[in-house]
């Protein structure tokens, strides 16, 4: 898909696709987003979208204006999903522990889309939204504005950075991921005590720790670190 701009009014009008299902910005996505979980990148086209659609793949031209502008409308997707149905508790820690994990599950649920948009950044609702939630949550605990910057900085980072590596991993061959996690039974659980004594001492507890994501621990990490830091501690 090139870049190609179409008149706001144009871009706004529905029309009906061949099997009479009314074209609209939000049905695009929701369809790019179940063709990337099926079949990867590769399917973010215009004419697989439009035979998916079925609809004139020059039609979507109408709502997008090139394979980024939907990419990024994919990526502004995931976050709504994530945020849907969260509420501030008004307890910090349990705020931003819940909306970290949510983004976490929701990646984890699109682990194709992750891979292409976990890094991408927005400027829309839901990004904005989410942005202004979890500033006001550290603001509100009683961050100076510059910490509240960097924790913001770094809790995000945090969140997307272990969504797109687990997500990589749930999209990986099943033969593949079924390797990569024999090894640690296989390899590892075999290396000599003498060469390798911290290894062979907790190379059970590896093997049956391993499969799962580290991102709960590394997220209660973050958030001990924060309450170290916050002016009352």
């Amino acid at each position: 898909m090139v870049d190609r701009v179409v008149p706001g009014p144009e871009r706004r009008r529905r029309r009906p696709t061949k099997q009479g299902t009314v074209l609209s910005e939000q049905l695009i996505v929701e369809t790019a987003l179940r063709l990337v979980g099926q079949h990867g990148a590769e399917a973010l086209t215009v004419r697989r979208l439009g035979l998916a659609l079925g609809a004139d793949p020059s039609s979507i031209y109408r709502y997008f204006h090139s394979t980024d502008d939907l990419l990024l409308a994919i990526a502004e997707e995931l976050i709504g999903l994530a945020q849907h149905g969260w509420e501030a508790t008004g307890d910090w820690r349990a705020d931003l522990a819940e909306i970290g994990l949510r983004i976490h599950r929701c990646y984890q649920a699109h682990p194709q889309a992750a891979l292409l948009a976990a890094h991408r950044t927005t400027g829309r609702d839901n990004e904005i939204r989410a942005v202004e939630a979890i500033l006001g949550i550290l603001r509100r605990a009683g961050m100076p504005d510059p910490e509240a910057v960097r924790i913001y900085h770094a809790f995000v980072d945090q969140a997307l950075a272990f969504a797109a590596q687990d997500a990589a991993t749930l999209a990986m061959p099943a033969p593949a991921a079924a390797a990569d996690l024999g090894v640690w039974q296989r390899a590892y659980a075999r290396l000599d005590p003498q060469t390798y004594p911290n290894i062979a001492a907790t190379a059970p507890l590896l093997a049956a720790d391993m499969p799962r994501s580290g991102y709960p621990v590394a997220l209660e990490l973050l958030l001990d670190a924060v309450a170290a830091r916050l002016p009352a501690a």
